[in-house]
């Protein structure tokens, strides 16, 4: 769902994956360009974190107001340079970044209160301790292109509203949706310096996580977030990684055919398939298969693909190449080891140069590609099951743990299956749409990545937690302080005899073999 880049001469061109109309060429940021914008970003941090929660949470709301203003103007932005239909840019890109501004509108004053942390043991009850949390300073941000306004628009919200300033490099294929972020930002009245966009490739990827940030927030493959994890141990930089997944459906004998067979053809299509929560592995019990298989292929059929911005338009076209010939070696895999391709399985050129149809295919197994790699395409791969605990072990069976669903009429026994799942979501009769809720933290486990975004767990990753003690008896010498010897020794196996020992008698004992820790004489 995006813009097919080409980087000559240090310019990055922007061409609609439908059209291949040349959308606009901007100059890419080189490494001094992001040591410059990392060191601007720092001077200009500490003021912004100084203005009150009140002011940084205005303009938030300016800028909900203005992007609800503004919605068919960015939504038209980001599908030509993403392909994606114009009706999913609105809904899963412009409502998740409104909804964004909402929660945090509703909930960042809470979050951010001190908090009281109350002490149990003995020894401190003169104490008063507090939790307070601060902004990490710089944080860096490396968006993709799959959905290149609600990622970087989310995260960056929850960043600058707890004090933070933000360098993001978008993607190098959709850099126009993260200038449209800016803009609005900008124009809702969050300071030049404290968000930032640099337009580049990998190399200013790479600059940006080397540079002097205090957070880097990435969001892409496998590959390229361990080669980010790598550089960032180097010097303990934290991050959070998303890194994508291969999400199983699994759909019980009691599932409702129809509601399920239509969550699998829009959990699998949406975007093209071109979305980490993506249905990328469906497993359907024996009893049913028959029947459901036949109902995706017939819904398939009834989509229609074409260019975003054409209302009619269910299925835009891949983002490039390269991710084309994914697909491409991912289905033919399959079909040559004996997969059953019951719909699409080829390139559409006559719409495009990007263009492939929605692929449903069955009688796939755990040898192929498509149901081992990440497809990220219109690709529906079907599998059969006897029992609910080959359903669990089969999607289990992956490297990634981003998200999964289970389809049923029982929610008790979905439930129960959806807990056994290994992966940072599981919903019960629905799909991708977690992404969506702006209370729940979204990441995942294994190779899906570290970390979370969205949601309280989200805004956690923006602060550090700093833990304050307030001494109430600030004229007294603490007991535990110099000097020891054979007395403090003993007075010290006699509290914890007086705190911890199970018989009373003991703690009676302990209790007045502790007093000289009090009495004592100490230097």
């Amino acid at each position: 769902m995006a813009t097919e880049v080409h980087i000559r001469a240090q310019i990055i061109r922007a061409v609609n994956p439908a059209s291949g109309e040349v959308l606009r060429e901007i100059a890419c940021a080189v490494p001094a360009d992001v040591t410059e914008a990392v060191s601007r970003a720092r001077g200009a941090q500490p003021e912004w974190e100084r203005t009150s929660l009140r002011h940084r949470l205005a303009v938030v709301e300016k800028f909900q107001r203005l992007l609800t203003e503004r919605k068919q103007q960015v939504a038209r932005v980001i599908t030509s340079e993403s392909g994606k239909p114009y009706a999913e840019a609105l809904l899963t890109e412009i409502l998740v970044v409104l909804d964004t501004a909402r929660f945090l509108r509703d909930q960042s004053y809470e979050f951010l209160r001190e908090k009281p942390v109350p002490h149990g043991s003995l020894v401190t009850k003169t104490k008063r301790g507090r939790l307070v949390h601060e902004p990490y300073g710089v944080i860096g941000i490396i968006s993709p292109w799959n959905y290149p306004f609600a990622i970087p628009a989310t995260e960056s919200l929850a960043a600058i509203v707890t004090g933070n300033a933000v360098v993001l490099k978008p993607s190098e294929l959709t850099p126009l949706s993260a200038l449209e972020l800016a803009a609005l930002l900008r124009e809702a009245g969050v300071p030049e310096n404290v968000f930032q966009v640099l337009v580049g490739d990998g190399l200013t990827g790479a600059a940006l996580a080397e540079s002097n940030i205090d957070k880097l927030i990435f969001t892409g493959s496998v590959a390229t977030g361990k080669r980010i994890a790598q550089t960032a141990a180097a010097r303990l930089l934290p991050v959070v990684l998303e890194l994508g997944g291969k999400d199983p459906m699994v759909v019980l004998d009691d599932a409702d055919l129809d509601v399920a067979s239509s969550g699998a053809v829009w959990g699998a299509f949406v975007n093209a398939g071109q979305a980490c929560l993506s249905v990328e592995r469906c497993y359907v019990h024996r009893k049913i298969y028959d029947s459901f298989t036949s109902l995706c292929a017939e819904k398939a059929k009834q989509l229609r693909i074409g260019n975003g911005m054409d209302p009619a338009t269910d299925i835009g076209p891949l983002i490039y190449e390269r991710q084309l010939r994914t697909v491409e070696q991912h289905v033919e895999d399959a079909r040559g080891q004996g997969a059953r391709v019951l719909t699409g399985g080829k390139r559409l050129p006559s719409l495009g140069p990007n263009f492939y149809s929605p692929t449903v295919l069955a009688d796939v197994t755990h040898q192929m590609l498509v149901m081992r790699e990440e497809t990220f395409g219109p690709v529906l791969p079907i599998m059969p099951f006897d029992s609910d605990d080959e359903a669990i072990r089969l999607a289990n069976d992956s490297e990634y743990g981003l998200a999964a669903s289970v389809w049923t009429r029982d929610r008790s026994r979905g439930e129960k299956i959806a807990r056994q799942i290994k992966a940072g979501m599981v919903m019960v009769n629905d799909a991708i749409s977690c992404y969506g809720i702006s209370e729940a933290p979204h990441g995942g486990i294994k190779a899906s990545g570290i970390g979370r975004t969205h949601g309280k767990l989200g805004l956690e990753e923006m602060v550090r937690a700093k833990y304050l003690d307030l001494d109430l008896l600030p004229r007294i010498k603490k007991p535990w302080w110099y000097s020891y010897g054979a007395q403090m020794a003993n007075a010290a196996e006699g509290f914890l005899d007086f705190q911890f020992a199970g018989e009373m008698k003991r703690r009676l004992v302990g209790g007045i073999r502790a007093i000289p820790l009090i009495s004592r004489r100490r230097s």
